[in-house]
């Protein structure tokens, strides 16, 4: 029955008593006009009456159909069956209803569930709302006796079918339908067992309300053997869960002493998890389907353990034995499987079993691969972050020892020609201290932490302007071969530093070929569509530039190729490398924010490529070429007060006289007190501060910034032996300042001291 109609027929009183007293009023009314108007309303009204009235019989009509024929289709459903209106009440009941439920004269559907709900108003209501949205709903109640499957549909006359379907013990969805044999539990959001099979109440002897209770007050642990409490006491089980559906997860306990519990053995194979049974000596006796995928075998019964397996730091032998013989130990060890495929870690755990007197381990097995590979990824950034804190304290104070070494040593070069006996021996000093502060560079270029300069490179240009210095390098007897990509890419790197990179590349592809061959760089672009995963890096998809340095040389050994970016590792001999050429490119390379990767066949050779983000030009970007340095000394005497502020002796010594040579007025000061007390004196006109950053007490960029409250026009030299981000962007925020990296020699310091006066 539609809308209209029901609310035609619910005033149909009273428009039949209106279209009655119309009647009535036209007959008593003089004016014939007015009569004729009330006679036509009144025929209107009784007119719409009558065909509400004929609406309403065919819309019962068409009820009583549609219930009878309802009712007539689930007559003989075995499962209760009920037709209820909108607000519950049951219309009709079938057969199996009846006999279920025993349903009354002024039943509800609500009235029939008291033992399955606590509130069964407020889940019928629920499902009610879907059905009215949805044309149907459905809902699975857990009962102590198995499942109980609720559904209701919507009808087209406003009522609702509601059918109820018994699912007694019904397996689990996923990994978790296993026999019936295996002890099961369904465990709610806040722990409460809601379900226990029949092989769970046999193994239990009762019926526990919560997970809490039933492991004793602990978290049960996944994978592993468990304590549970039952009627004999506590008792040793191996417990493992399935995904969480709804809130819900269901757990399967595998006894562990008393496998005749669950029917022998057989259980192994139907289990989710790896499991291994193994004998006194190691020997494996039982294995289920997924160890033996994880192992990599198809058949494994009766090989050892210790074949299988390597330890890590230990012998899997002695952790066996000492497991069967049930000595304190750990139970859980990382091993590493005998595979040659490809590297698997497996974490393994023992418990000692006892079958007909006969001792016996159970081993289960977690595929521990990506554990062991996040810890290596984090072993590999604490090593780097202990070398490279090593190698910022070696770097402050071992630079501030080179400067004064090769600062005097360019002091005493000053005062002898090249005709002097003494002066060979000078270059020698100077030169050997210029390598010192070399293998201080590759270790802060290894640790990422020395100073970048990076700008927008084309890589034509760059590399072929390597070329003649790179062909010096790899002598005669080896060919280099420049091949560009036709595209022309850019990249945004440090110049200077990409072409140390390339050097060390170079000379180790020539160390590689003794006998002589073939050097070959080549760039060009590649585009990611998906993540690039690979050696413990992850490259994000983009555009990128990738240069390759491959070789025909001896190649590396597949075992030392994971640790050839390692500092200090090297493939030479004694005394043929430091091992830091890698390292350093290494470290060069993730500054810039690229990604090496190395490849190699031992007796074919080696390639290694780098890849860097595509930088797209944009109209501010300029390549300029670089204008040629002067070789022309600034030689005539000049005039400024420079204050110099540096706590090492020998360094302020050096510089003081440095700048004194070029004509300066030099103020001396050890400390950053000292400093701020010298300029205490208002009639002291200063130009430049040269100051250390670190120094005990108040550092460089804290009492520059006190004192340029009072001198803003100053300009500052910051000078350390650490990289310049080793104090952050203070100085970004001090106006007209520079760095200058320890060591530096006599020209840089005047020529750095020239540049900021002019």
């Amino acid at each position: 029955m539609t809308r209209v109609s029901k609310r035609v027929l619910r005033h149909g009183g009273a428009m039949l008593g209106l279209g009655a007293s119309a009647a009535l009023a036209a007959v008593l009314v003089r004016d014939a006009l007015f009569a004729s108007a009330l006679f036509s309303v009144a025929g209107a009204l009784l007119a719409v009456m009558a065909m509400a009235w004929v609406v309403g019989g065919l819309a019962r009509r068409r009820n009583r159909q549609s219930v009878c024929a309802v009712t007539e289709f689930v007559a003989h459903d075995a499962a209760p069956s009920v037709l209820a209106d909108v607000d519950g009440g049951i219309c009709h009941a079938n057969a199996a209803a009846r006999a279920r439920f025993g349903v009354s004269e002024n039943a509800t559907v609500a009235s029939l569930l008291p033992d399955v709900f606590a509130n069964p108003s407020a889940v019928l209501h629920r499902l009610q709302l879907r059905a009215q949205t949805n044309g149907a709903a459905r809902e699975d109640a857990v009962m102590r006796q198995g499942h109980l499957r609720i559904a209701v549909h919507r009808l087209n006359h406003g009522a609702f079918l509601w059918r109820f379907e018994d699912i007694a013990d019904r397996p689990a969805p996923g990994r978790f339908g296993l026999a019936q044999r295996l002890p099961m539990i369904t465990a709610g959001r806040g722990g409460t067992i809601l379900f226990m099979n029949e092989a769970a109440r046999v193994f239990i002897g009762q019926r526990v309300k919560s997970i809490e209770a039933l492991f004793g007050g602990a978290a049960p642990r996944m994978g592993e053997i468990n304590m549970i409490t039952t009627v004999e006491g506590q008792r040793a089980c191996l417990v493992s869960d399935g995904p969480a559906t709804g809130g819900r997860r269901e757990m399967v306990l595998v006894p562990a002493k008393s496998p005749e519990v669950a029917g022998g053995w057989r259980f192994f194979e139907d289990l989710p998890v790896p499991l291994l049974r193994l004998d006194a000596d190691g020997a494996i006796i039982l294995s289920n389907r997924l160890a033996r995928d994880l192992l990599g075998k198809g058949n494994c019964e009766g090989q050892s353990l210790p074949n299988l397996m390597e330890g890590l730091g230990r012998s899997v032998a002695d952790w066996l034995a000492e497991a069967i013989d049930g000595r304190p130990a750990r139970n859980s060890e990382f091993l590493r499987l005998s595979r040659t495929d490809r590297e698997v870690f497996v974490q393994v755990t023992l418990t000692r079993v006892d079958t007909d007197g006969a001792p016996s381990l159970i081993a289960v097995i977690n595929d521990a691969t990506k554990l062991k590979t996040l810890e290596a990824q984090f072993v590999q950034s604490q090593k780097m972050q202990a070398i490279g804190e090593l190698a910022g304290g070696v770097a402050h104070d071992f630079n501030n020892l080179l400067t004064a070494i090769s600062g005097h040593c360019d002091l005493l070069l000053l005062r002898h020609d090249q005709g002097d006996p003494a002066y060979a021996d000078l270059v020698q000093i100077n030169q050997n201290a210029n390598r010192a502060a070399s293998l201080v560079g590759q270790l802060l270029a290894f640790s990422r932490k020395q100073t970048l300069c990076p700008e927008v490179l084309d890589l034509r240009n760059t590399l072929s302007d390597l070329t003649h210095l790179l062909n010096r390098l790899v002598g005669e007897r080896v060919r280099l071969n420049l091949t560009h990509d036709p595209e022309n890419p850019m990249i945004r790197a440090d110049k200077r530093q990409l072409e140390q990179v390339m050097m060390n590349l170079v000379v180790n592809a020539r160390d590689a070929m003794p006998e002589g061959g073939e050097i070959r760089i080549e760039t060009d672009c590649i585009t990611l569509k998906s993540p690039l995963e690979r050696d413990r890096a992850i490259v994000p998809p983009g555009k990128y530039v990738r240069i390759m340095v491959s070789d025909d040389g001896v190649g590396i050994d597949p075992e030392k190729l994971p640790k050839v970016f390692e500092p200090f590792f090297t493939t030479k001999r004694t005394g043929e490398g430091t091992g830091l050429g890698l390292s350093t490119a290494y470290g060069i390379i993730k500054q810039s924010g690229g990604y090496i990767f190395a490849d190699s066949v031992p007796g074919s050779g080696s390639s290694f490529s780098l890849i860097f983000p595509l930088h797209e030009l944009s109209p501010a970007d300029r390549i300029e070429a670089p204008e040629p340095q002067s070789a022309k000394m600034l030689k005539e005497p000049e005039e400024g007060v420079i204050l110099l502020v540096e706590d090492e002796a020998p360094v302020r010594a050096f510089a003081a006289r440095a700048l004194r040579l070029r004509g300066y007025t030099v103020l001396e000061a050890e400390s950053a007190e000292g400093a701020l007390e010298t300029l205490q004196d208002s009639d002291l006109a200063v130009d430049v501060f040269v100051t250390d950053v670190v120094m005990p007490g108040m550092d460089g960029p804290s009492w520059v910034v006190e004192a340029l409250k009072s001198r803003p026009n100053v300009r500052v030299i910051f000078v350390s032996g650490y990289a310049e981000e080793a104090f952050g962007n203070v100085r970004t925020h001090i106006p007209n300042s520079v760095f200058l990296p320890k060591p530096f020699s006599l020209s840089q310091l005047t020529e750095t001291v020239s540049h900021q006066l002019q």
